[in-house]
């Protein structure tokens, strides 16, 4: 793919944050959009705004990815609305910040649905259209948090570990037949990832801009990259501590910056 211009692009967690700014971005650039989120007012306003600035088609999905049956029913809307998805973004994703025991099992199985389970089943049900094109492909948002373990952010920095390996998994398995399964791995981002994570951000890098994330993302993927890790060098710096210092010392590290007060 040489550009996003008259592409048609599904976004998930469209309503605020990265997934704002990719589904803001793609218009700027031409490209049809697909919107998911839980939020319909904030949707609709988002898909009347683009489409009457961009004079683009923008189509408005909601549902609630966390819940198991919502990627099939997705599908089966885009398909009812005879719909073609050339490229992918799986951004909807959530976090908690805190001891493992904290929290009840009822919210890490919400996150390992949404994190994981439905970028999964997403990718399953879009990607065979674009391999039978020969075009096209997924972007995953992932982390920095992929690249090491983290205490008091276990379960997400799992999940976002496993988004690593299966995009990269699949860039392997088909980037010679035309498709690009890119990995965006942000660090800190000015999102509200970490007011639904409960997490303190003071401990954390200075945060990138949503804008600065998806922009060095969209390059990157329109590149063919596997991966990319965008914003400032920092970013890369933390994500490569494991290959640096022994993986107890990045223990001790992570655990110093999440670890609560």
């Amino acid at each position: 793919m040489k550009s996003f211009k008259g592409a048609t692009v599904l976004v998930t967690g469209a309503s605020s944050g990265i997934g704002e700014a990719f589904a803001r971005n793609l218009a700027n650039h031409g490209a049809d959009l697909i919107l998911t989120a839980r939020s319909e007012d904030k949707l609709q306003q988002i898909a009347k705004e683009l489409s009457e600035r961009h004079e683009i088609q923008v189509h408005v999905c909601l549902g609630d990815l966390s819940h198991p049956d919502t990627p099939q029913r997705l599908w089966d809307e885009v398909q009812s609305a005879s719909l073609s998805v050339d490229v992918l973004i799986n951004n909807a994703g959530f976090g908690k910040c805190g001891p493992f025991l904290e929290y009840d099992y009822q919210s890490y199985q919400d996150m390992l649905n949404l994190n994981i389970k439905a970028l999964v089943g997403l990718t399953h049900l879009f990607l065979p259209a674009m391999l039978e094109k020969g075009d096209g492909g997924v972007i995953n948002v992932a982390s920095t948090a992929a690249f090491q373990p983290i205490p008091y952010l276990a379960v997400y920095s799992a999940t976002k570990a496993f988004v690593l390996g299966f995009s990269e998994s699949l860039w392997g398995e088909y980037h010679k037949r035309g498709l690009t399964v890119l990995a965006l791995c942000p660090g800190n981002t000015a999102t509200n990832f970490a007011e639904v994570a409960n997490a303190d951000v003071a401990r954390m890098t200075r945060a990138e801009t949503p804008e600065t994330v998806v922009e060095e993302g969209l390059k990157a993927f329109l590149k063919g990259r596997n991966y990319v890790i965008p914003g400032r060098s920092v970013n890369y710096l933390l994500a490569n501590l494991s290959r640096l210092l022994p993986r107890r010392r990045v223990l001790g590290i992570t655990s110093d910056i999440f670890k609560p007060d």
